[in-house]
């Protein structure tokens, strides 16, 4: 068996293991990471060995730390990072590369077919029916996105959304609340299948699936780093919130959804969105205008370009062809799209 797992920020860890018996067999570990002393990857190996197929990811690393000599120096990787790689190995999860990606960046659609379309596409690559895809989407009108499970009267002000002609829907993952303008934000999906993130908690599946951004961001000169259990953070503040849903049916498939700060009117979110103090306490922060800081000051670049260079890492790092959404699935996206995300019904569901 066979796992590897990149550490978001750091190196790749790769097992090889054998299960014989109920337990860990021939553990092999390796990666681009750097260790010292040298022979503590033997140290690795061995407290791995014979250790049940069955122990979770947190055990797997205390037994590496308990089996390390005193002084040793683990860069780009960690005890934790290797329990993962060994949980992915046996569950025979997949890799970015072992996919042909493709990517949909359509012109301005209405927010109700934004949210039907992040369904219907996940569905599509849970049947099988659809590769992975990262769509880029463009907004044909300004909105607030609550989340599945947001209380509505609690995060909108009605009037507010109302005074500056906000479109309110309700996505189908959870979290929290977004503020969107056409020009201002830059928002895009990831449909994945469930083999991707194999072997990966809930938490580290976010920062699994953000790591490719933070590249493309450091391409721009932003050192920008995954802050849990959703953010992606820099020293000038928070730039972008993700979200997940995952999907059963079929072989499974994950949606991952991140939405980022290109400019902000604070004043006018302020106007619109309930921003408690709760919410703020945890943050660090007083003031909500502090929690969110554009990437237009950040990079200098036009919205467009901060795009096409998100685009092009990704292209460069796991292929992108172009793609499109078929007949078959916007006609469903447009049905979901007028019979529930324009509901009352759905968008109120907790009231």
């Amino acid at each position: 068996m066979h796992g590897e797992y990149k550490v978001p920020g750091g190196k790749l860890v790769v097992v090889d293991l054998e299960v014989e018996d109920g337990s860990l067999r021939d553990v092999r570990v390796a990666g681009d990471f750097f260790l010292e002393p040298d022979e503590a990857l033997l140290d690795i190996n061995r407290a791995l060995e014979g250790a049940p197929a069955d122990t979770p990811a947190p055990e797997l690393a205390a037994r590496i730390d308990a089996a390390l000599p005193e002084g040793t120096v683990m860069f780009g990787f960690s005890s934790e990072a290797v329990g993962v790689a060994v949980r992915r190995a046996l569950a025979q999860a997949t890799d970015w590369h072992h996919y042909d990606w493709q990517l949909i960046h359509d012109g301005p659609q209405s927010p109700a077919l934004h949210m039907a379309l992040d369904e219907v596409l996940t569905a599509e690559v849970a049947a099988g029916r659809r590769p992975p895809t990262l769509r880029v989407w463009e907004w044909a009108s300004p909105a607030v996105v609550i989340g599945s499970f947001q209380s509505l009267r609690n995060e909108v002000d009605p009037e507010g959304a109302e005074r500056h002609g906000m479109t309110v829907v309700r996505r189908i993952s959870g979290g929290g609340a977004m503020f969107v303008e056409p020009q201002s934000t830059i928002t895009y999906s990831l449909c994945v299948p469930d083999a991707l993130v194999q072997g990966l908690s809930f938490a580290d599946s976010y920062a699994y699936l953000d790591d490719w951004v933070l590249g493309a961001l450091g391409d721009m000169g932003i050192k920008a780093w995954y802050q849990p259990l959703n953010d992606i953070a820099t020293e000038a503040g928070k730039i972008a919130g993700a979200a997940q849903k995952r999907v059963v049916s079929g072989d499974g498939a994950v949606l991952h959804h991140v939405t980022m700060a290109y400019d902000i009117d604070a004043d006018k979110m302020l106007d619109v969105l309930r921003i408690g103090k709760e919410k703020l306490s945890d943050k660090g922060t007083k003031s909500a205008k502090k929690r969110v800081d554009p990437l237009r000051r950040q990079t200098g670049l036009p919205r467009e370009a901060v795009i096409e260079r998100m685009v092009a890492s990704f292209r460069g790092r796991y292929g992108l062809v172009d793609g499109a959404v078929t007949p078959e699935e916007m006609a469903r996206a447009e049905e979901l799209a007028a019979t529930k995300f324009s509901s009352e019904e759905w968008t109120a569901r907790v009231p």
